[in-house]
Order: structure tokens, then C-alpha cells, then sequence
């Protein structure tokens, strides 16, 4: 470090820093204005509704008939809508029915479960941590998207789903 002389006459260090000094200090200001100012994005939309049904074939035939809701492939029915931010691509909601002896929803005795999109799974995850949200340690990949769940206060377990990057496969095409 550089050395000057003080108005006493006695070398004294100058207080420039050394520029990996500096650098450093800079970054990591500017990471605590971004964090402050650009908080974690959590929730971005309801990706689904699941719930148990004794005859979850026979309930998709009735919501058919009666109001014109046509099942998909994943054995429930996915509404598609465009993405505010992004209206080229098209997500979806989905709304399904599981058998009533279903395991998926444990460890709640609820007989359903929400599902909700999620910009960053693993960073809302490990912040729901922090503030000692009930987090279930386990993060599923499928081509669709990573999935990660929590337990409500009342014990509902909720589903986050962080949405491939992709369009939404759910969804038929645009």
C-alpha cells in the first residue's frame, strides 16, 4: 500500500484501497442494492388444483358431458392462457382428479392440493427455510419443470413448480 506524509510529518498508509480491494467491495455492494432492491420472485401463478375422487374416470367423464371439459393426456384438464410478461408463450392451469387412495398428497390429510408456478424453485426453497417454513426435502426434475413442496400452517402440502424454460408442455401449441 502507498505511504504518505501526514500534516505531523509521520508516514501514514494511504487510504486507497488495492483495486482487488476495491472491486470486491463494489460487488458486493452492488449484490446487497440488487438484493434489496430486486426481492425474491415467489409465486407467479396458480399451476394447478389436484384432488381425491372415488372414480376419478367416471368424475372426467361427468365434468365432459356436463361442462364441456375435455380431459389431456396427464388425466386431468390443463386451461391455457399466455403469459403477461411473455404472450408468446402460452402456460396452463391444471385441474385433476386422483384416486382416493392416492399417496401424492402425504404427509397431509387434506383431500387436495395446490399446485403453484414458482420463478426459482431451489432460491425460494432454501429462503422458506430460512423463515422455518416446513419444506419437504426433495426436488423432482421431469421435462416439465422441477417440483419442490411445503406443508402449510393447517398441514395442507403445496406443490411449487418452477415451469421448464421451454413453452409449457402441458399446453397443445401455439
Amino acid at each position: 500500500m502507498a505511504t504518505r506524509k501526514s500534516k505531523r510529518g509521520t508516514a501514514a498508509r494511504s487510504k486507497t484501497p488495492r483495486k482487488s480491494e476495491s472491486r470486491r467491495a463494489t460487488k458486493a455492494k452492488t449484490q446487497r442494492a440488487r438484493a434489496s432492491v430486486t426481492p425474491l420472485v415467489r409465486v407467479t401463478g396458480i399451476g394447478g388444483m389436484f384432488f381425491k375422487a372415488d372414480d376419478p374416470s367416471k368424475l372426467m367423464a361427468w365434468y365432459r358431458k356436463h361442462l364441456g371439459i375435455e380431459s389431456d393426456a396427464y388425466g386431468g384438464w390443463s386451461f391455457e392462457w399466455r403469459d403477461k410478461r411473455r404472450p408468446q408463450r402460452i402456460g396452463t392451469t391444471v385441474f385433476s382428479p386422483f384416486a382416493r387412495d392416492t399417496k401424492y398428497f402425504e404427509p397431509s390429510e387434506q383431500p387436495y392440493m395446490f399446485n403453484l408456478r414458482v420463478a426459482d424453485l431451489k432460491s425460494l426453497l432454501t429462503q422458506l427455510k430460512r423463515e422455518g417454513v416446513h419444506v419437504i426435502d426433495e426436488v423432482q426434475e421431469a421435462p416439465y419443470g422441477k417440483f419442490g413442496w411445503i406443508i402449510d400452517p393447517e398441514g395442507r402440502k403445496i406443490e411449487l413448480w418452477e415451469p421448464a424454460d421451454a413453452d409449457d408442455p402441458f399446453a397443445d401449441g401455439e
